[in-house]
Order: structure tokens, then C-alpha cells, then sequence
């Protein structure tokens, strides 16, 4: 089993926020593939469901972002999953709004939600889908714009669509081919990859 988690906070005022970005992506591929209904387990909300030919389990943290580690290792120490078969789904300051980078391991790059997993797993090396939300431009701008709402243009822009492909583009990441879902996210509307 796989386990995929989407961080963000829980309150309902923060659902729209751009640091929640990872529950939206989450959400997404739990509507497509016909996941079960979500339900509270681990201190989160769990969905499980089936991505191509993987049984996947979607975690929502409800810990708020600088705990989700609590939720995620919950989640992984229940099931026996290994830090590589976790995948972290979050914002991401330093990608261009709408830009998606997949990789394995590596710092926490000033995110509470990948420090806190980092803490609670004793690993950095687990897999990590960054969804770029773009920079404000000043750094005393930062903590506003994460938790600022996605504007209605962006949303209908870029968002929308960008989550639809990463679900579209889902099975690829469960059959460990993260280059390749990268390049089927990437491709503009109606291309075939």
C-alpha cells in the first residue's frame, strides 16, 4: 500500500488557502479514482481506493500543517508502510504557480508541514510532490500570500486544470514513474503524451 498525503490545515475559512494546496490535490484524485468516503483515523482523515494497479491510502492531516508529521506517521506505523512508499502532496513558494516538481528525499526548504514529517518519520526520505503556488516577491509578503486565498482567476486559470491533470496523470506516480507524471502534468490541455 501506498500512502499518499495531502497537507494543509484543517479549518474550514483555510480551505481556499494556497497552503492547502495538498489537501485540494488529494481531493482530486480521491473524486476520480472513486475512493472510499473520507473518514477519521490517525488523527486525519483517511480515503483508500485503488490508482492504476496500487492500493493507496489518502491521509488528510487534521494536526494543522506544523504537525502533520503526527498524522502521517500514525498513518505509516499502522500499515508497516516504508518512508519511500510515503509521498508528501504540498505548496510550494520557490515553483511558478502551476509548475509541479517531483522528488525523492531532501530538505525541508522552511515548509513546518515536510519539517514535521521529517521529525516524526526520523527521515527526509520519503517522495514529495511540490505544487507551485509562485513567490510574492518580498519575503515579508510570504506568511500573507500562503495563507491568503486562491484568487477566482487562478483557480479557473491554472488550478483547476493543474489538479485535474495531476489526478488524470495519478497512475503514473503510484507505478513509480515520477518523470513521467511530471511530463503528462506539464503538457498543455488536450495534448497527448
Amino acid at each position: 500500500m501506498l500512502l499518499w498525503a495531502g497537507l494543509g490545515n484543517p479549518e474550514p475559512s483555510m480551505r481556499r488557502h494556497r497552503h492547502n494546496v495538498g489537501f485540494m490535490a488529494v481531493d482530486a484524485i480521491a473524486e476520480r479514482y472513486g475512493f472510499s468516503p473520507w473518514r477519521n483515523r490517525f488523527k486525519g482523515e483517511v480515503a483508500e481506493g485503488r490508482v492504476g494497479n496500487q492500493r493507496v491510502l489518502l491521509l488528510r492531516p487534521m494536526t494543522y500543517m506544523n504537525l502533520s508529521g503526527t498524522s502521517v506517521q500514525e498513518a505509516a506505523a499502522f500499515y508497516k508502510i516504508a518512508p519511500d512508499q510515503i509521498t508528501a502532496f504540498h505548496d510550494e513558494l520557490d515553483l511558478a504557480a502551476g509548475k509541479v516538481r517531483v522528488k525523492r528525499g531532501g530538505g525541508a526548504a522552511g515548509h513546518n508541514g515536510l519539517r514535521s514529517m521529517d521529525k516524526m518519520l526520523g527521515t527526509p526520505d520519503y517522495w514529495r510532490v511540490r505544487i507551485g503556488i509562485g513567490h510574492p516577491g518580498a519575503k515579508e509578503r510570504v506568511h500573507g500570500w500562503v495563507l491568503g486565498n486562491f484568487t477566482e482567476s487562478d483557480r479557473q486559470d491554472w488550478l483547476e486544470p493543474l489538479l485535474d491533470k495531476m489526478a488524470a496523470a495519478a497512475p503514473l506516480l503510484a507505478d513509480g514513474q515520477p518523470e513521467k507524471f511530471m511530463t503528462q502534468v506539464a503538457l498543455p490541455e488536450g495534448s497527448k503524451g
